[in-house]
């Protein structure tokens, strides 16, 4: 496996999609640094990983802080002595009618959401760039590619990561520095993104539907590891992941 003893930084490691990849890609060899802002969880899950085998650290970190993520990176060179894959998955979602204007949720979606995936990306390149390899991989959403009532604003900043990462493909592409990327656009998955929803309607009615219809974040998890374990001339970098009964 590829996967085998890479240096891969983990944003919104504490739960979800970030949890179930850091635990998976360990188990597979890599070498695993998480990053999230609590602190108990990521020591848990450290712990957890270690006590399988596998190899771990974390440091807390919030995304929307550029310092903090370049030292979570940082702290993946000195820890490891490298880096190869960081997957900005670090995000919320509180949906809600744009009409309801709850200004401040929109700002801190696009701190989180956007803000946290540049920050990221500012962290690696001068060391993905100097070495000419790496590989960055983000978390979208299907409101990344399709439009959805109630999701304007974190649709928006959806939609402006999956721009981000194509063009940081092209443009390694022409610029000969080899840095792979990977969008993933998961669907109905039963996270923790739902409880960041304070407007009431909204929010019964996507439990509602997540209950009917949700997996578990293992399923975007096995996807993280299919992208990072191709081989380095190989860029898959789109992933849809409904659960077979969605609509």
């Amino acid at each position: 496996m590829t996967v085998q003893d890479k240096v891969i930084v983990i944003t919104g490691a504490s739960s979800g999609i970030g949890e179930a990849s850091a635990k998976l890609l360990a188990k597979n060899g890599a070498k695993v640094v998480l990053g999230a802002r609590r602190e108990n969880r990521l020591q848990a899950i450290v712990q957890d990983i270690q006590d399988a085998g596998g190899q771990a650290s974390y440091r807390v970190t919030d995304v929307t802080k550029p310092d903090q993520v370049q030292a979570l990176v940082d702290q993946a060179q000195h820890d490891f002595g490298g880096l190869d894959v960081i997957f900005n998955n670090a995000g919320i979602m509180p949906n809600s009618p744009i009409s309801a204007l709850h200004v401040d949720e929109w700002n801190a979606m696009i701190d989180i959401n956007l803000k946290g995936v540049l920050n990221g990306v500012a962290a690696v390149m001068p060391t993905f760039t100097s070495q000419k390899h790496g590989q960055i991989i983000t978390t979208s959403s299907v409101a990344g590619i399709k439009s959805f009532a109630g999701s304007g604003v974190y649709g928006a900043t959806k939609f402006a990561v999956r721009n981000l990462m194509e063009v940081i493909r092209m443009e390694s592409a022409q610029e000969g520095t080899n840095i792979r990327t990977a969008s993933l656009y998961p669907a109905a998955i039963n996270t923790e993104l739902l409880h960041t929803i304070t407007d009431q309607s909204t929010a019964t009615g996507m439990q509602k539907f997540y209950d009917a219809v949700g997996i578990t974040p293992d399923a975007v998890a096995r996807v993280v590891n299919f992208a990072v374990d191709q081989p380095e001339d190989v860029n898959v970098n789109e992933f849809t992941i409904y659960p077979t009964k969605q609509a």
